[in-house]
């Protein structure tokens, strides 16, 4: 028997699509300003692993935009594995940065955010 994909599950991905699309093109395309905005320095080798981070949080979206058009339990369960272990590992180590890496406080938004899809997709997880 076909297990059935929780309701409300593809309303998530879709909205995962936008913010991590968004981000990520924030990081990939232009990281000094973003990291200007939030009081973060500009340095040459933040810059590429911020750029490493947006085109980590686009290839996500992709694959939360294909999970969102899926109506198989079985096609869309590595997907939803994926980001339940990606967001809650990204909730700990943006909390890590502002609370011991000096990040300014701003990106206790990053933290929420992040700690919102862990929540949301752990529970679609268990709910499935």
């Amino acid at each position: 028997m076909e297990r059935k994909i929780p309701s409300g599950l593809g309303t998530t991905f879709l909205v995962h699509v936008i913010v991590a699309g968004v981000f990520g093109l924030v990081l990939l395309l232009i990281p000094d300003m973003y990291a200007r905005l939030t009081g973060l320095p500009v340095m040459d080798w933040a810059m590429s692993i911020a750029r490493m981070l947006g085109a980590t949080q686009i290839g996500l979206s992709v694959s939360s935009w294909l999970a969102c058009k899926e109506t198989s339990w079985d096609r869309i369960k590595i997907v939803l594995q994926m980001q339940v272990v990606w967001s809650i590992i990204g909730t700990f180590a943006a909390a890590y940065g502002v609370i011991f890496g000096g990040f300014p406080a701003v990106y206790w938004t990053d933290v929420f955010i992040m700690a919102a899809f862990a929540v949301a997709f752990t529970v679609f997880y268990y709910r499935a």
